[in-house]
C-alpha cells in the first residue's frame, strides 16, 4: 500500500472552513449568497429575522476563514461568496440528507 503524503497546512485550512460553516445561520448565510451575486449586511439579518449585531458576528467569521470576501460601496458593505464551490458542498451534504 503506498504511503500517502499529507499537507497538514491544507487539512488544517480545511478543517477550519468546514468548522467556521456547521453553523445553521452561516449555513442560512451561504445559501442566500449562493442565489445572490451579493448582499448587504442588512438585506441578510433582515431576510434572516435577526439582530444586526448576530449577522455581523456570523459574517465577520465567513470572512476571517476566507468563504466570504465583503466590498463597501458607499455607506454600505456588501458581502459575496468567496467561491461558489462552498454552496455546492451544502448541496451535497442537503442531497445527503435525502437518502
Amino acid at each position: 500500500m503506498p504511503k500517502i503524503e499529507l499537507d497538514i497546512t491544507k487539512l488544517e485550512n480545511a478543517a477550519s472552513k468546514m468548522r467556521s460553516i456547521a453553523h445553521p445561520m452561516r449555513i442560512a448565510i451561504i445559501e442566500m449568497l449562493s442565489e445572490s451575486a451579493k448582499l448587504s449586511v442588512t438585506e441578510i439579518y433582515e431576510r434572516l429575522q435577526i439582530e444586526q449585531a448576530a449577522a455581523s458576528h456570523h459574517l465577520n467569521i465567513l470572512k476571517s476563514k476566507g468563504v466570504l470576501v465583503s466590498k463597501r460601496e458607499g455607506k454600505k458593505i456588501f458581502y459575496m461568496l468567496r467561491n461558489k464551490a462552498i454552496s455546492q458542498i451544502l448541496d451535497c451534504l442537503n442531497r445527503c440528507n435525502d437518502d
